[in-house]
């Protein structure tokens, strides 16, 4: 499987979310894992938020942030480029749509165009609707 990783599905991961685990496997079976740099900086901002409000020890911060960057190091990491901003900014089949959330779908959309078959792993119920209607396979199933 190849899959765009999201970053709600991301953190269900680090957070150790009850989705989570359905996440950490779709992401240690994937042949290919792309991502937008978005994802690694919205997961980074999401654990120190985590740790500000005592969500987490600084312990468990260091240790879900070396588990990002251990994963990342296998992903295939993707530049927030002119084409992704200029199809971000268009209309998507379901409206109203968050800027990040338009972002990681152009992200998903420019990536799937040299990436035939990649699938959309994501929890946030606005992107996987969206992807649905453009035509992604969305994981973990539901």
């Amino acid at each position: 499987m190849k899959v765009y990783a999201e970053s709600s599905a991301v953190l269900s991961w680090l957070l150790g979310e009850s989705a989570g685990q359905s996440v950490r496997t779709v992401l240690a079976g994937a042949e290919t894992v792309v991502a937008s740099d978005l994802t690694v900086v919205e997961c980074h901002r999401a654990l120190i938020r985590a740790a500000r409000i005592e969500a987490l020890t600084e312990a468990q911060l260091a240790d879900r942030r070396a588990h990002l960057a251990q994963a990342a190091t296998g992903w295939h990491l993707l530049r927030v480029s002119r084409e992704v901003a200029e199809r971000a900014r268009q209309p998507f089949p379901f409206e109203p749509l968050r800027t990040l959330d338009a972002l990681h779908l152009a992200s998903a959309l420019t990536a799937r165009a040299s990436v035939p078959g990649l699938a959309l792993l994501t929890l946030d119920e606005r992107v996987r609707r969206n992807g649905r209607e453009l035509g992604f396979s969305v994981s973990p199933k539901q």
